[in-house]
């Protein structure tokens, strides 16, 4: 017995208990019964019976409707009827009468319906009928696993009766149908005017347009102001076309094979991957702002971009407490949101405090195939929703053969985010009338699927049919329109041939290099400026009882603010977001244990040590300042960069970081840095300040703590599209940092941070570094003034064990030159440093083996700038990034160090 059924039980017996009349005669029978038969006993809020003497039959049936009930509410979605096509019918035994103890005779016997469609008592036969038309027609869903009786409860009285074709007006219904004829008309033309052309046709899902219109209709009346989506390729042309107004001479311009775009930068990218922005005028009168995120091929990918976009205009809109006025929607394919773990990651962060929205429509277009793939070999579930069980979050399946049941369904999404602030679920079981794209032939693997796809009518057919039969429609007036949207395609495309034929020959395109790239950035601050900042961030908060070590570490820091000590690394990271917060400039960090930070060394957030609260120093500057925002992310490198990512791109004048753990726990995103960080700017002309801190040091930790890859980011640097950094001194670490955002132009900064220089003693700047002066992107030797007979080029931490070996082996006249910015490669300033020493050769000295690290990258620029004798000091080239034995890396590490000063 279902648990709500139990506690509408429980009640009802308690109210007789105390007055027999309150309760109806049927019940006043039952619990009569009960009392003579049973014992009851309460486990867990739920009742148990143990038989003491024969019960009543009817009684048992009475309990057994309620059963049934559940049992409906339950598992109704498994026999559904939601494939249009009709073959994905589940064999399932579980609701059959015989289960319960109930029969064919039971059917006209009345029964309590509980609270089945607004209770009462009803006959079996009517229980029945409500239960297949609520949960197992063309519209079923998955509820019951909520663990909220409330919004159980919500979702149970608005899906049973199945009344929901009546809540549609007939001008609604004219609206769906004149948008299933645009979704399909519009495929239909592009697939005989650009025959064999990528498209990734909606034909077989095109109720996803109907369904799109509906909400962004409704977004008015739920407060909604902007929404932001991301969708994979499937209908996407479609939807910026039919929903978002795009011009079709846009789309007609793109398919010919001699389009350029007008002022295009970079490399541009394919139809069917670009982003959109439009401002909607709804029947209403009122606007609603959509965007549309450009995506990659990795379908899923976009998922926590939008979500990140999403956060970063409730900031914008200062929406952070409801989070009602943004809707994220995110538009699935069914093979993809069962099968990319982005998708369980994203999900993941919809209640997490420094990344949740206010909740997600999730819409799954279900061709019920991937490429080639079908379900039964593409995942070991059911339904391809089920990941999205782990949230608790409502479920809605739905025939695409019936628009009336979609758009039902995905307004109730949309009203259960905007009452919950959580994500919900659409499912849109449809089919392809296609293959993948195009250009492919799915009768090679699925024949006898896609011979009844070609003998299954239109659903815009389907659905006609249904309007012409209440007479609220007539094939007339559909032809009508047909006509008109078919005339209208024809004009946009002679207009496109037209323009096409009076353009010139596509010219090699513009490069996207950055011009300012080393143009000086006014870092420094004032004096008073760094001490007022200095002093809030060391002060102890009242009243709090402070850990012993987290006490030393702020005097420690008091001395640096006030000359008595040098400033080191964790500090001058501090004192970067400091400045930039009381200059009005947001900072916000997340990573996996960011706020204390993996090496203990940043203690943004302390935490008394007697009581549960906590006190954020950079949040107590100035009554004036800023937000400052840190968060422990969950551990997930994919979805968290994706986030951090999309929140940078919609609110570029904040410093936005995210932080890896280890360098090396980068890869976990790789799929974010190579399709976002390295290319959006030459695909889509979108720009990201984002600031990547990825430790990376060889300290003898082993191959999974050591490297942060720093030669596949230099693989990818081109065209000025990203600024990869490796300081060596805190004050240019604190430069770096307030450069990025006060430059006046976006990049993404890959910074590799340290891990032993954190406390080195030698890596140490004075307050003077801070209040002049600005980032640096070479450092001559500050120890060595004459000529030289070679000069050591190094990068990170490496620098201060050969200072430490130079002293050792008495060579002081050896110059080492520190790059501190190894993309863009400032070639002017380190051929002018490199020259004052007269060298006559010169050595890269790097930790990482000779096939990784910036060797490779390096070698050729210098052979390019100096006319001079290059060698390599470094670990030989190596299938792993690092040894895992002290030993051995000790021996390794004196050897590069020895090798660097060999004659």
């Amino acid at each position: 017995m279902g648990l709500e059924n139990l506690s509408l039980l429980e009640d009802y017996y308690e109210r007789w208990k105390k007055d027999p009349t309150s309760v109806s005669e049927d019940w006043n029978a039952f619990f009569e019964g009960f009392e003579f038969g049973y014992s009851e006993s309460l486990k867990n809020g739920q009742m148990e019976f143990a038989k003491k003497s024969v019960v009543p039959v009817d009684l048992k049936k009475q309990r057994a409707v309620y059963e049934l009930i559940n049992a409906y509410r339950t598992l109704g979605h498994y026999i559904a009827n939601l494939d249009p096509l009709g073959f994905n019918r589940y064999e399932f035994d579980e609701l059959k009468l015989e289960r319960f103890g109930l029969d064919q005779k039971d059917l006209d016997k009345e029964f309590d319906s509980g609270d089945l469609a607004g209770g009462g008592q009803k006959k079996l036969r009517e229980i029945l009928t409500i239960l297949k038309e609520s949960y197992c027609s063309t519209l079923a869903v998955e509820f019951m696993h909520m663990d909220s009786f409330i919004q159980r409860q919500w979702i149970a009285k608005r899906i049973e009766g199945g009344a929901f074709k009546k809540r549609f007006s007939k001008e609604h219904k004219k609206q769906i149908l004149y948008d299933l004829l645009k979704a399909e008309l519009f495929e239909a033309f592009l697939h005989t005017r650009y025959v064999g052309q990528k498209r990734f046709s909606l034909e077989g899902s095109c109720t996803f347009i109907p369904m799109m219109d509906a909400v962004i209709e409704s977004c008015p009346n739920y407060g909604i102001e902007r929404i932001v989506i991301g969708m994979a390729h499937r209908g996407r042309l479609n939807f910026v076309t039919n929903i978002l107004q795009q011009d079709y001479k846009v789309i007609f311009d793109e398919f010919s094979e001699n389009y350029v775009p007008e002022g295009v930068l970079g490399d541009g990218d394919v139809r069917y991957h670009l982003g959109f922005e439009a401002a909607l005028k709804t029947r209403s009168g009122s606007i609603v702002t959509v965007g549309l995120a450009p995506n990659p091929s990795h379908l899923e990918a976009v998922n926590p971009v939008v979500e990140g976009k999403a956060r970063a205009w409730e900031r914008r809109l200062l929406d952070t407490e409801k989070r009602k006025k943004v809707l994220p929607v995110l538009v699935h394919g069914d093979a993809s949101f069962m099968g990319q773990g982005v998708v369980q990651e994203t999900l993941n962060l919809s209640r997490l405090e420094g990344y949740k929205t206010g909740g997600t429509l999730h819409i799954i277009i279900n061709n019920q195939i991937g490429f080639t793939t079908v379900s039964q070999d593409g995942r070991s579930t059911h339904h391809c929703t089920a990941v999205a069980l782990m949230l608790a979050v409502p479920i809605f399946h739905v025939n695409g053969d019936d628009p009336l049941a979609a758009v039902f369904a995905v307004l109730m999404a949309l009203e259960y985010r905007q009452v919950f602030g959580q994500d919900v679920v659409v499912d849109l079981i449809g089919y392809r009338r296609y293959g993948h794209n195009e250009g492919d032939e799915p009768s090679f693997t699925q024949p006898l699927l896609y011979k009844a796809i070609a003998q299954h009518p239109n659903i815009s057919d389907v659905f006609l049919d249904q309007l012409i039969k209440t007479g609220e429609m007539t094939r007339e007036e559909a032809n009508a329109y047909r006509k008109i949207f078919v005339a209208e395609l024809n004009q946009k495309m002679e207009e496109s041939k037209a323009w096409i034929k009076t353009e010139q020959p596509p010219t090699l395109r513009q490069r996207m290099s950055c011009p300012r790239i080393f143009d000086p950035v006014k870092t420094a601050v004032s004096l008073e400026e760094l001490l007022y900042v200095g002093r809030s961030l060391v002060k102890e908060p009242p009243e709090f009882n402070l850990n012993p070590k987290v006490r030393r570490i702020l005097a420690e820091r008091k001395e640096m603010i006030e000359g008595k000590r040098p400033i080191l690394l964790p500090f001058a990271e501090t004192l970067a977001f400091g400045t930039l917060l009381y200059e009005g400039i947001p900072v916000r960090l997340s990573g996996q244990d960011s706020r204390r930070g993996t090496f203990s060394q940043r203690h943004a957030v302390l935490y008394d040590t007697k009581v549960a609260k906590k006190y954020i120093p950079l949040e107590h500057i100035h009554p004036n300042q800023a937000i400052f925002c840190i968060y422990n992310s969950p551990l997930s490198e994919y979805a968290v960069l994706g986030f951090d990512y999309g929140y940078s791109l919609d609110y570029p004048e904040a410093l936005i970081i995210w932080e890896a753990q280890y360098g090396d726990f980068a890869n976990g995103a790789q799929v974010i840095i190579d399709l976002y960080l390295v290319s959006a700017e030459s695909k889509w002309g979108v720009t990201s300040n984002i600031v990547l801190l990825l430790p990376h040091g060889y300290e003898g930790q082993g191959p999974e703590h050591s490297s942060a890859r720093v030669e596949r980011f230099l693989q990818a640097c081109a065209e000025d599209n990203m600024v990869v950094a490796h300081c060596t001194t805190p004050a240019n670490y604190f430069h770096v940092l307030r450069r990025q955002v006060l430059r006046g132009f976006s990049k993404p900064l890959v910074l590799f941070t340290h891990k032993s220089l954190l406390r080195h003693p030698q890596c140490s700047s004075e307050i003077t570094d801070f209040v002049q002066g600005s980032f640096e992107e070479v450092l001559p030797d500050p120890q060595v003034n004459q000529p030289a007979p070679k000069a050591i080029l190094c990068c990170g931490k490496v620098y201060y064990d050969l200072v430490e070996f130079r002293k050792s082996i008495g060579k002081p006249d050896i110059p080492i030159i520190r790059i501190e910015q190894l993309y863009p490669l400032h070639e002017k300033k380190l051929k002018e440093i490199v020259l004052r020493y007269q060298p006559r050769s010169l050595v890269w000295c790097q930790e990482e083996p000779k096939n990784m690290g910036a060797w490779s990258y390096i070698l050729p620029r210098l052979q390019e700038i100096f006319s001079l004798p290059i060698s390599y000091a470094g670990r030989e080239a190596s299938a792993s990034t690092a040894t895992g034995t002290m030993a051995y890396h000790r021996i390794e590490q004196q050897k590069l160090l020895s090798d660097a000063f060999e004659e």
